[in-house]
């Protein structure tokens, strides 16, 4: 008599499902068939295009009122994302052998940049000297700088990653020549943007494997200088205290933070409408910038805004499967410190909009105003396209390889007719003939 198995029972199935539940996710427990580089590239080519809509809805009614050409924001964003989405599109082409020869030349381009803030070149918006003007064209070297700082880092600690165990090859030359990067952008007084670069920093040590006897007083030290800088600012320190509530003074500190919040709640749960929002009408300062956000919730509630935030999980997890699959440091450093950088600085603006943290000027990647930012951001995860479209092969990350052409076998009886000798004669003649 044949027994049958028994069935799971319910407690068991629950079990096995949470058990498998992260595998699941990570897509650690099945092969690469593609799936992150199609959720990357569609959650990306989403929320740009909800960025170009939000752009011209926040955009319009400001400038209406100041009498210039409506359209001239969005034009101006969708040219920017035309040459973001092409970059995007060159450097997930790219092999990763050429993106880390790529590595030492971004670097320096970066810091060039940077430099020409201090230029007659640069000059300043809302107090940071952080822009430059060549031919017309301005551009903000800041977003540059994030990613060329992700990729040099990222040849930098692949190349010394059996001597990170070593704090002067830990320290050396990350630290220094990351400092001045961050030196650099806080000399044109944008904290915000330092903010997040000390963000790539710390990813690209911690997905390095660095030991905590750097990381945390290399943090420490962030942190510390950060809070100094902060609190000598006259204009940061209203802001910190406009958060906490000290907005009785005159000066409107809490203007830009309150009508956010009174956006978000004039939303609901399925918002006013596209192109009804009324706090855009020149009552929140940036509203196509900073606080883009506060207007997509007021158009289109709660809903909108979670859909925002699940496109932005969507290319976390992404990018997270990425850094999982592969053990490449490069690759691994890279995708951290550009998973950081997006996601990061989504989340800093979202608890700014949201009351979560003060105002320090951070954009919302992808879907606020701003050429220079929406272009870097796009080629950025390009970049992440390219290791999306390798396949790690005992460490190292392969390109799918074309299907060859297989010469057909002969025929079993053939071979069984013939010897060992007669077969390589047969050889020898098809290659005479062939």
């Amino acid at each position: 008599m044949v027994s049958t198995p028994a069935r799971p029972t319910r407690q068991s199935r629950v079990r096995r499902f949470f058990r498998e539940f992260w595998p699941r996710v990570e897509g650690s427990n099945r092969p690469s068939n593609g799936s992150s580089y199609y959720l990357i590239l569609g959650s990306t080519i989403a929320l740009t295009c909800i960025g170009l809509m939000m752009v011209l809805s926040s955009s319009a009614v400001e400038s209406i009122s100041q009498g210039v050409d409506p359209y001239q924001l969005f034009l101006r964003q969708s040219i920017f994302g035309v040459i973001g989405v092409v970059l995007m599109i060159v450097l997930s082409r790219l092999r990763i052998s050429t993106l880390k020869h790529l590595a030492w030349p971004a670097l320096i381009i970066g810091i060039f940049l940077l430099l020409l803030v201090f230029t007659p070149l640069g000059f300043a918006v809302g107090g940071n000297r952080n822009w430059i003007s060549i031919g017309g064209v301005t551009a903000q070297p800041s977003e540059a700088a994030k990613l060329a700082l992700a990729l040099w880092m990222g040849a930098v600690l692949a190349r010394k990653h059996a001597l990170l165990g070593q704090f002067k090859h830990a320290f050396i030359p990350v630290v220094p020549l990351g400092g001045l990067v961050i030196a650099l952008v806080l000399l044109g007084h944008d904290l915000g943007t330092s903010v997040i670069i000390m963000a790539i920093m710390a990813a690209g040590l911690f997905f390095a494997g660095v030991g905590a006897r750097l990381f945390i007083p290399v943090g420490v030290v962030g942190a510390l200088a950060a809070l100094i800088l902060a609190l000598s600012s006259g204009n940061r320190m209203s802001r910190i205290s406009g958060w906490q509530g000290n907005c009785n003074d005159g000066n409107d500190l809490c203007l830009q933070a309150q009508n956010g919040i009174y956006a978000l709640a004039s939303g609901g749960w399925w918002g006013v409408g596209l192109g009804q929002g009324r706090q855009k009408w020149n009552w929140i300062p940036e509203a196509h910038n900073d606080f883009i956000f506060a207007i997509i919730g007021e158009e289109f509630g709660l809903l909108g805004t979670l859909v925002i935030v699940l496109l932005y999980g969507i290319i976390a997890l992404a990018i997270f499967r990425v850094i999982v699959r592969h053990t490449d440091p490069f690759i691994r450093i890279v995708s951290g410190c550009i998973l950081t950088w997006i996601i990061g600085q989504a989340f800093v603006n979202i608890a700014m909009v949201t009351g979560l943290l003060p105002v320090i000027g951070v954009p919302l990647p992808l879907i606020s105003s701003g050429g220079t930012a929406l272009t870097l951001v796009l080629a950025a995860l390009g970049v992440v396209l390219s290791f999306a479209r390798a396949i790690p092969v005992e460490g190292r990350a392969t390109r799918l390889a074309p299907l060859k052409r297989i010469a057909p076998r002969r025929p079993p009886a053939l071979r069984r007719r013939t010897g060992p000798v007669k077969q390589a004669t047969i050889r020898k003649e098809t290659s005479h003939h062939g």
